[in-house]
């Protein structure tokens, strides 16, 4: 027991809450969006820029707060980040129409748009080595839950009180994490009052010299798996916006039974993020290879996701588009771990930069997506047809996957990453990885 509440596990629960809060707020809004769009009068095309505007700032500061965290410290970048985004829930819920909701939404993305940069930079000084991708992946797992939690939830609250009031619960969750990792969190792990020598003997070693970013290398470096995850963010983006709406419209549910189905496919991302980090880093413990942990389980989930979906395009059944989706998020979520662990791997100096560079790909996806999925759906009628673009990108992936080359480390000069001799149980192979 005493060893589950270690200064690591309490950061890494910190970490947890955040990723579950953070995404609680992004995805209350496909589930709120029956109550204001009826409220405000807004077609599914307007409702899928509601969707996306929390991505254009979002987008912008991916690489902006990677710096920044990098720079700074994770400290200060997410207590600010959690102000902002708190507030903006707040305002969503004050919202009076489709402009001051996009506003908000807006403002959202300003928030979060540092966040999982600056908890990679965190985690790459209070994360072993060859712990980084089940770290990536239960952090993800607990975004996952919030995407799970969210439509029962805010469900819930809609019921008894009323959409904006959804918002305002939500809001003061954020507000109390702020206050929790003002408190708790030290920059460096060795300042932490509660770690152990047994903790820190397995940590990375802190630099003693921040070096600068060296922006083109670095962003050529990390190019071809930023161009992987928006094939995978396309996806991503399609189902947390629009996968309440299809429940509830494609098959004529109500409400709470569409809540009900989406949950169900949200917790299969939940059990793809954990067992995808686990399976990683499981890879990497037994064949010391960077490229087979990495490049070849991306390649594979991806196909898998692939494979998954294709039975809905000719069979419209409610069961059967559930098996689909659910099977589909779940391999999907598979490739988190790994995809999160290769920024630190390539560029364990500048980890939260080039995780920012990474995520613009799913930013940007972020934009493009939910529209283009409202925009189909208007013209057609159509709420399979949206997933055929999923389907594209994730082969389109399966190629490109063995291009981002985790086992090749960028470093200034040949330098390594500076981290600590991992425990005896790790093959030698994967400290020269």
């Amino acid at each position: 027991m005493r060893k589950m509440f270690r200064a690591t596990n309490v950061v890494l629960m910190l970490l947890c809450l955040m990723y579950f809060i953070t995404y609680l707020d992004r995805v209350n809004v496909s589930t709120a969006a029956d109550g204001f769009a009826k409220d405000f009068g807004l077609n599914k095309t307007q409702i899928g820029l509601v969707f996306s505007a929390f991505a254009y700032p979002y987008l912008i500061f991916q690489i902006i707060g990677g710096w920044v965290s990098d720079r700074f410290g994770a400290k200060r970048t997410l207590i600010w980040c959690g102000v902002i985004w708190a507030s903006a829930t707040v305002l969503t819920g004050m919202s009076g129409g489709l402009i001051s909701l996009l506003v908000a939404r807006v403002l959202l993305g300003l928030g979060e748009g540092a966040t999982f940069p600056a908890a990679t930079s965190a985690m790459s000084r209070w994360v072993a080595k060859e712990k980084r991708g089940y770290a990536q992946g239960i952090t993800h797992a607990a975004a996952r839950i919030g995407n799970a939690v969210a439509p029962a939830a805010i469900v819930a609250v809609m019921a008894t009180y009323g959409w904006r009031e959804s918002f305002y619960a939500c809001a003061a969750l954020s507000f109390l994490w702020v206050i929790l990792w003002a408190f708790v969190f030290t920059e460096k792990p060795q300042d932490h009052p509660r770690i152990t020598a047994e903790e820190t003997a397995f940590l990375p070693k802190p630099n003693v010299v921040k070096p600068k970013v060296p922006w083109g290398p670095l962003f050529k470096r990390m190019m071809p798996v930023t161009i992987v995850y928006f094939c995978y963010g396309w996806t991503l983006w399609l189902f947390l916006s629009w996968i309440p709406q299809y429940f509830l419209h494609s098959y004529n549910l109500d409400l709470k039974k569409s809540a009900i189905f989406a949950s169900s496919v949200f917790f299969a991302g939940v059990v793809g993020d954990t067992l995808g980090g686990l399976v990683t880093d499981r890879i990497l413990v037994k064949t010391g290879s960077l490229h087979r942990a990495r490049s070849w389980m991306v390649a594979i989930c991806m196909g898998l996701t692939l494979l998954a979906l294709i039975p809905m395009m000719f069979v419209h059944d409610l069961y059967v588009s559930l098996a689909c989706l659910s099977f589909g998020f779940f391999f999907a979520e598979m490739t988190i771990g790994p995809m999160w662990a290769i920024p630190m791997d390539i560029a364990p100096e500048f980890s939260g930069t080039a995780s920012g560079m990474m995520n613009t790909g799913s930013a940007l996806a972020a934009i493009i997506s939910p529209v283009i999925g409202g925009l189909l759906i208007d013209k057609t009628g159509n709420w399979e047809l949206p997933f055929v673009g999923s389907m594209i990108l994730m082969g389109i992936g399966v190629v490109l996957a063995f291009r981002m080359q985790p086992e090749s480390k960028f470093g200034l000069g040949g330098t390594g990453d500076g981290a600590a001799p991992v425990a005896p149980i790790i093959p030698s192979s994967i400290r020269s990885t």
